[in-house]
């Protein structure tokens, strides 16, 4: 028996690739001689290479929101050479499905989305009841169309990100890490690409980071250039007493750094998606959005969140001008989770 060869095209959020390994496992557990290739944005490639699923990860040279039809078309001759025998499409946009269908791929896997009818020829009609979690909606994919009587096949096979030693000791001598196996190391995520009403204050971040410093901790912090200026903040009303790894470390760096921390306390973010598939114990802290529909997919965590009436909202910014989502949240309250969370 030969397995198919599978093109995926993937999303473009980090934490979102992180969860369609979930589908990746799905499509192995059938058929362990399955190929699958994954056509997705350049800053998502340092996760494909570490999930063992993956034969090659295609770089999408397209950006967000734009459509270069002639682009697509030339990326869609280049991978007829490897006649895929099927493509499943993870975004639910029109341009999305453009490729699959400009390279010939017989079948074209998804939802619905925005009326891709005739691009896709294996198209879904999504019922959120029934597959309310974005994972459970990847994973779907993986099996032919449910009937209405049918239940999504359980368990979903958690994401796990290798750790290849050889990077990771390149990634402590560059950073001089020398662990002192007494000293856990909790782990700051104070970001969030979204937007700001993601995040917790920085005051309550180094609230807690100033506290675990105090019972033995080492911190450190961790984001995109983006975050730096949350994570400077941070630093300065804890005295520089964390270790600041916030925009100086590449996407494959962060990987490895994070999977020598103890715990991570996180905003919902693509951080927090790694640290999932890390198997590292979490505390996730959601305001804006919802954890009922995309959680970090691990047993070792507790979310922490306040259920007010004007959340989730989904907005990047409180249109309430309030972030109580947030702001209600107290330090000290995360501490004690976070020492729930802590065994050693």
């Amino acid at each position: 028996m030969s397995g198919k060869k599978i093109l995926i095209v993937g999303p473009a959020w980090v934490g979102d690739m992180v969860m369609a390994q979930s589908l990746f496992k799905a499509i192995m557990q059938q058929n362990t001689l399955s190929l699958i290739d994954v056509l997705a944005p350049p800053w998502t490639k340092p996760l494909l290479e570490r999930m063992p699923e993956v034969r090659n990860a295609h770089v999408m040279p397209i950006g967000h929101g734009s459509i270069q039809l002639k682009k697509r078309y030339e990326i869609a001759q280049q991978l007829k050479s490897h006649h895929y025998d099927q493509a499943i499409v993870l975004p639910n946009s029109w341009k999305s499905a453009l490729i699959p269908w400009f390279a010939h791929i017989p079948i074209r896997t998804g939802f619905c989305g925005e009326f891709r009818f005739g691009l896709l020829n294996d198209i879904r009609l999504l019922d959120k009841k029934r597959l309310p979690q974005m994972v459970q909606r990847f994973v779907a994919l993986a099996y032919p169309a449910l009937s209405k009587k049918e239940k999504i096949k359980e368990p979903i096979l958690l994401p796990k990100l290798e750790i290849k030693e050889a990077a990771l000791g390149g990634t402590k001598q560059k950073f001089s890490i020398s662990l002192n196996p007494s000293v856990p190391i909790l782990a700051l995520c104070p970001g969030a690409e979204f937007g700001p009403s993601k995040q917790w204050p920085s005051d309550y971040f180094a609230t807690v980071a100033l506290a675990k410093i105090k019972s033995g901790f080492s911190v450190w912090l961790f984001g995109s250039k983006n975050d730096v200026e949350i994570s400077n903040d941070i630093q300065a009303k804890t005295n520089h007493q964390c270790v600041n790894f916030t925009g100086k470390t590449s996407l494959e760096e962060a990987i490895d750094l994070l999977s020598l921390t103890t715990l991570v306390l996180t905003n919902d973010s693509g951080l927090m998606h790694i640290a999932a598939a890390l198997g590292k114990p979490i505390v996730a802290l959601y305001g804006s959005t919802d954890p009922s529909f995309t959680p970090p997919l691990t047993e070792n965590v507790r979310i922490e969140r306040l259920s007010l009436p004007c959340s989730p909202c989904f907005k990047r910014v409180c249109p309430l001008e309030h972030h109580r989502c947030m702001r209600d949240l107290s330090p000290d309250r995360i501490i004690k989770e976070i020492d729930n969370q802590c065994v050693f």
